[in-house]
């Protein structure tokens, strides 16, 4: 059944509510982030191997006491400190938060500026809204709906539809392995070039329209699910290598390309 004019005002005030929060969310992280940033601070191993800092936790425990305060009905999900259930029965379609304090722990013990805090809402397990909030550079994209926008100005993709003219980025070429790699560097024979190392900035780069692809594995939905809203409200495609939809229990490997074009392109490539 279609919406109401009431119905639609309505679901816009409480995504509006959304973005507003969400933002006070990221402003948060970039102030835990920038106080951390560049100075001496122990790195953990976790079991995984992957490094974590006191940052990285107190950025998340941070965000989760500030949903856990506003929305105790919706659920939590985040890299450091795992799933929480809502504190009160879910009343308003299944909310689940999901949070990444920061996205490229190995550029921020190292100096880099190129790490993010990813902030996303699933309703009914999809992402409505996603953040990619830069502390280092003070960027920030915020997607929604069919409108990304970024320090308060809506932006786009590329045109592009070709592979040849195309900019690919990854984070590392070490994330593909098997034949995962030669699917990978398949694709990169054929474009323009290829670039690694920024991690969850190459996606606010997509929106921005100077990156047209970004091809990835071995991600988790904390790792993705932010960027979504961020690549399709700028016009861009997102989904995993046989141009499904990527969702919370997907197999890691994404696909986030400019246009329509240059995604069938890239799926061609890559599709098992």
């Amino acid at each position: 059944m279609k919406e109401t004019p009431l119905e639609q005002a309505a679901a816009s005030r409480e995504i509006d509510s959304w973005v507003q929060f969400a933002n006070q969310l990221a402003d948060s992280a970039r102030a835990i982030a920038r106080g951390y940033f560049r100075s001496d601070i122990a790195v953990e191993s976790k079991e995984d191997a992957t490094p974590v800092t006191v940052a990285d936790r107190e950025i998340e425990s941070h965000l989760r006491n500030a949903i856990e305060t506003r929305y105790p009905e919706h659920g939590i999900i985040g890299e450091e400190h795992g799933i929480r259930q809502p504190s009160v029965n879910r009343t308003d379609g299944d909310k689940v938060w999901v949070i990444d304090p920061i996205d490229g722990t190995q550029a921020f013990i190292t100096g880099v500026p190129l790490f993010g805090t990813l902030i996303s809402l699933l309703a009914s397990n999809a992402p409505v809204l996603g953040i990619i909030e830069m502390p280092a550079l003070e960027e920030r994209w915020v997607g929604v709906s069919d409108t990304t926008v970024k320090d308060g100005r809506a932006v786009h993709t590329s045109a592009l539809t070709e592979l040849a003219g195309a900019a690919l980025f990854a984070t590392s070429p070490h994330m593909f392995t098997g034949r995962q790699r030669g699917k990978f560097d398949a694709l990169g024979s054929n474009v323009k070039c290829v670039r690694y190392g920024t991690d969850c900035y190459a996606y606010g780069l997509l929106a921005d329209g100077f990156v047209d692809l970004v091809v990835e594995a071995d991600m988790a939905p904390h790792d993705y699910m932010a960027l979504i809203p961020v690549v399709q409200g700028a016009g861009g495609v997102f989904s995993d290598w046989n141009g499904l939809p990527v969702g919370l229990h997907s197999d890691g490997r994404v696909i986030a390309a400019a246009t329509p074009q240059l995604h069938a392109a890239a799926v061609a490539q890559l599709q098992d």
